[in-house]
């Protein structure tokens, strides 16, 4: 009788054979079988039934015998299908790690997870680029990342160790002229450069107007009585 339809596709089944000698139960297997029905085992012809006359042991590597077959039996099984091993991620707790010892080198890439597509990606050292700052302002105890380039390494620094390498210190002296004062006092460190000097708002030219040396602003000419006089001293580099 002719097959209407699709012609049946038959796999190709692996046959391993065991050899009994009356006292051994347990047999290694050429492949990992997923549950004891994944295999017909035949022992003197006649066919076993799973979970009675056997069972798979080892994590499906080995099958092991209700009755050790006889070294006169021919014994045999006849894999219907092999176990696929996948490769799972499982949970767990980081309990420690180990720094760098050479630190990250110019040529190293991270691992970062790409959120808008949903996948790990590696970004290397040259394409990390700086472009917004917190909201907030970091507390104390926040790490600022950082890269040596004497060292060629990423490294940690704490809030507390950055040091304000320019301190901007503003100060205003306010005087009134009587027609013959031409010295009053500034900080120490002013020059004619770095102080602004104003009567009646108007600004004075430096070294025209009034000169300093030392803590002393002396005017060119005394303010004439009653003028208001302003001297807004400018923050200087390492103050």
């Amino acid at each position: 009788m002719a097959y209407i339809g699709r012609d049946p596709q038959y796999g190709a089944f692996e046959k391993q054979t065991l050899t009994g000698d009356g006292s051994t139960v347990t047999f290694s297997l050429d492949y990992t079988v997923g549950s004891a029905s994944s295999v017909l085992v035949s022992v003197a012809g006649v066919h076993q039934e799973p979970e009675v006359a056997y069972n798979l042991s080892s994590n499906g590597t080995a099958i092991t015998f209700t009755a050790a077959p006889a070294s006169s039996d021919t014994v045999f099984v006849i894999f219907l299908g092999v176990a696929l091993e996948v490769a799972t991620f499982g949970t767990g707790v980081i309990t420690s790690q180990t720094a760098l010892t050479t630190g990250v080198q110019g040529a190293d890439t991270f691992l970062v997870y790409d959120n808008s597509a949903s996948a790990l990606k590696k970004l290397s050292l040259a394409n990390i680029i700086v472009g917004s700052t917190e909201d907030s302002t970091p507390a104390t105890g926040d790490y600022i990342l950082t890269y040596d380039v004497s060292a060629s390494e990423i490294k940690k620094v704490t809030k507390a160790n950055f040091s304000p390498i320019i301190t901007l210190t503003y100060n205003t002296r306010t005087a009134t002229g009587d027609g013959s004062t031409v010295a009053f006092t500034v900080t120490s460190g002013m020059t004619d450069d770095s102080v602004v000097v104003t009567e009646n708002g108007i600004v004075q030219t430096p070294t025209t107007d009034f000169s300093i040396s030392g803590t002393t602003l002396t005017f060119t000419t005394a303010p004439a009585s009653g003028i208001a006089i302003k001297i807004q001293e400018l923050p200087v580099q390492g103050s």
